[in-house]
């Protein structure tokens, strides 16, 4: 996954929850901060063993909570295939069809703007007459450092 600028991406995170007259709250923040601070994507169990660092009475609903009210507001993605939920490189852009790839052996998760496929969902939800809300789509293979070991 590319690195990313946390501190900036939670500046982002908290302007958009401003305009958007929501709470990011301690602990959805420090949720959304150990997210980022992953070099792949997490269970929302490994999260709540991160939380617990810092706040030892989280419990799983505490964790649910936060990835839900980060979901609806388009800071992570949920990678439905592992069951886990990754940061979104793209905070504060404009509803986007993003397109993770998953190594299925180091669990490396790359995300990338889905952008000639944008269109394509998009007029195949207008011919079925259905409004499309949010897509992600989800690739699983090797990734090229994996595949440089293996050769």
């Amino acid at each position: 996954m590319k690195s990313i600028n946390i501190e900036s991406m939670l500046t982002k995170a908290q302007k958009l929850c401003d305009q958007r007259a929501v709470r990011l709250t301690p602990q959805r923040r420090l949720a959304l901060r150990l997210m980022a601070e992953q070099k792949n994507a997490i269970s929302a169990y490994d999260l709540l063993d991160l939380l617990r660092i810092s706040e030892p009475q989280a419990k799983p609903p505490t964790v649910y909570r936060a990835l839900d009210f980060l979901l609806e507001q388009g800071f992570i993605h949920k990678i439905e295939s592992t069951n886990s939920y990754v940061v979104c490189h793209h905070v504060g852009e404009p509803l986007h069809t993003s397109a993770l790839f998953i190594c299925d052996n180091c669990g490396l998760v790359t995300e990338h703007h889905a952008e000639g496929i944008d269109q394509l969902l998009k007029e195949l939800a207008e011919k079925s007459h259905f409004t499309i809300q949010h897509s992600v789509l989800e690739t699983h293979g090797i990734c090229s450092q994996c595949a440089n070991k293996a050769g």
